[in-house]
């Protein structure tokens, strides 16, 4: 089997050539190899543990077309690409900010998940940690959750790449000892998000969006920012953010 790729990009086309003599299934590993050049890792459908990924998507497929429709009309999104105040629960926010920036608070909550754990990663994971865990009345303003990674156009603010990774890896090692029995760096997220929620019951945590997405565009370069438009660059003036 040959398939051809355009690149619009660099106006250049890559060929793949499929050659399986042992074929057995076009779902589970039907290729001998992949060769080319290496461009990191790579989402594989067809691998033997992608089974749980292959029936979600079958199963997605075969919903009733009137009840997919019925779902999506209760989704409602601005045109634009800015994220406003009135699109967060500023509360919810200032919660997860005390926990991983506040010194006092983020002792304890450091403790839960994993010791020296910086306080940028610690937002990241507090938020994941909600998504995880969090009941369906926490997911009323989804634009909240874009406080964890960024958005590819750097609204609110550019992906921090190093954190990026380093919440993948902290949830990856979760999922790998899960499987070995020990559920202990697991179920510290289920303690994380409890314990943040315990902060916004307790405290009046109320974030200041401006000032905050102000902080992440500044400390952006320092944590690999990078967006469609690039690497981000060290600002040429400190901003100064208080808490």
């Amino acid at each position: 089997m040959i398939q051809q790729g355009m690149n619009a990009a660099t106006r250049t086309a890559r060929r793949y050539h499929w050659h399986s003599r042992t074929l057995c299934s076009f779902t589970e590993e039907p290729h001998v190899a992949v060769v080319g050049d290496s461009q990191g890792e790579i989402l594989n459908l067809v691998h033997r543990d992608a089974i749980g990924a292959q029936q979600g998507i079958v199963g997605l497929l075969r919903e009733d077309p009137a009840h997919i429709e019925k779902a999506a009309r209760h989704l409602v999104m601005p045109r634009r690409h800015q994220v406003a105040s009135s699109d967060i629960n500023l509360k919810r926010l200032g919660a997860v900010l005390a926990v991983a920036h506040d010194q006092e608070i983020k002792t304890f909550a450091d403790a839960l998940l994993m010791p020296g754990m910086g306080p940028r990663a610690l937002q990241s994971l507090a938020l994941v940690s909600e998504v995880i865990h969090g009941t369906p009345s926490r997911f009323s303003d989804p634009a909240r959750f874009s406080f964890a990674h960024g958005g590819k156009d750097r609204r609110p603010f550019p992906v921090p790449t190093t954190i990026y990774d380093r919440t993948i890896a902290v949830l990856g090692a979760a999922l790998r000892q899960a499987k070995l029995g020990d559920t202990e760096r697991a179920n510290g997220f289920k303690r994380l998000h409890a314990f943040t929620q315990m902060v916004e019951d307790t405290f009046d945590p109320c974030a200041d969006l401006d000032k905050t997405i102000a902080k992440e565009c500044a400390d952006s370069a320092g944590h690999g920012g990078r967006s469609i438009f690039g690497w981000e660059k060290p600002p040429t003036q400190l901003t100064l953010w208080s808490t």
